[in-house]
């Protein structure tokens, strides 16, 4: 087997594993803050990809240094304590295969950012295939018939925009580190500082003060999470599949094949979450829904394979 067939093969995998993320986290939102969760989960993930970190450091002959360190922790801001809170405060409040739907527009939005901070070049595939997702996000939300929770659509919006953001900072570097390393980097230094952020709102005063300005998700969150035997198995499989074995695999297969290849990933996402949201926990799909989707993957394939260049998260 070829490094392209193996390249292939894992795009396939990361989009079935990253397809069941919003899926496998609403499962258990109920059992645990969404702050607590977001640490406790990139925390492991991030000490298991320690090990692939340290092998491509290795081949790079790359050590690090103080200053990595700060762009790790700037990295882990964006990426731990701002996207994926958010995007866990979006799944509390909205079905998980909407909110996988719309947190796909992160590679469109990274392209666009792309174009404009790192200076690649935009063609007009990139602005079709921005007013087919916009009509996609228009037609899933659907505010005539109100059957969303607007505010989770926005969270999940602002989640998919910030995690765009992650990916453009982290690609000047991305030669430097290579992908596995700044993902490791990022994710473990992201959860450290979303623990100081839990210790924070455990203060008494902190405490009282965060609901006042609208932030009441911050106080008093609990440092150890309380896990039965039954949760057991479901938490393993987003620690390791979902968070650590998924970033692996799609790393890997951007490494065998090429950029817009992987970005594949986020085309296959919206077809396959509605779908495993439908046949595991009985998300309807409702007629908006499925003409959303539609629009999306023509609004994806556009950008992916209409000229340009397409940025993968």
């Amino acid at each position: 087997m070829n490094k392209k067939t193996v390249g292939y093969f894992l795009i396939v995998l990361s989009a079935v594993i990253f397809s069941t993320v919003e899926l496998s986290l609403k499962s258990v939102s109920g059992h645990f803050a969404p702050l607590q969760l977001t640490a406790l989960r990139f925390f492991v993930g991030g000490l298991c990809l320690i090990p692939f970190s340290l092998r491509a450091l290795k081949k790079k002959g790359r050590r690090l240094k103080g200053a990595d360190f700060g762009f790790f922790a700037i990295m882990g801001l964006l990426f731990v304590v701002l996207a994926m809170v958010i995007h866990q405060m979006a799944i509390h409040r909205a079905p998980a295969a909407s909110v996988a739907v719309l947190f796909s527009c992160n590679a469109l939005f990274a392209t666009l950012l792309a174009g404009v901070f790192l200076k690649e070049p935009l063609g007009k595939n990139h602005f079709i295939a921005l007013f087919f997702e916009i009509s996609a996000v228009v037609i899933i939300i659907s505010p005539w018939e109100q059957q969303l929770d607007l505010f989770g659509v926005c969270l999940a919006l602002i989640a998919a925009f910030i995690y765009a953001c992650y990916i453009v900072a982290g690609k000047k570097r991305s030669r430097e580190y290579g992908g596995i390393v700044i993902t490791c980097g990022s994710v473990l230094l992201g959860s450290l500082e979303l623990l100081l952020l839990i210790l924070l709102g455990n203060i008494p005063s902190v405490a009282a003060f965060l609901p006042q300005i609208g932030l009441p998700m911050l106080a008093q969150v609990p440092i150890l999470p309380q896990i039965s035997w039954d949760m057991l198995p479901l938490l393993l499989y987003i620690f390791i599949i979902v968070t650590a074995a998924g970033n692996v695999f799609h790393m890997i297969a951007v490494e065998l094949t090429s950029a817009r290849e992987a970005a594949v990933v986020f085309f296959l996402k919206p077809m396959l979450a509605p779908l495993f949201a439908w046949m595991l926990i009985g998300e309807a799909l409702h007629w908006n829904m499925i003409l959303g989707i539609l629009l999306f993957l023509l609004g994806s394939g556009i950008a992916l394979w209409g000229g340009g260049k397409a940025t993968q998260p």
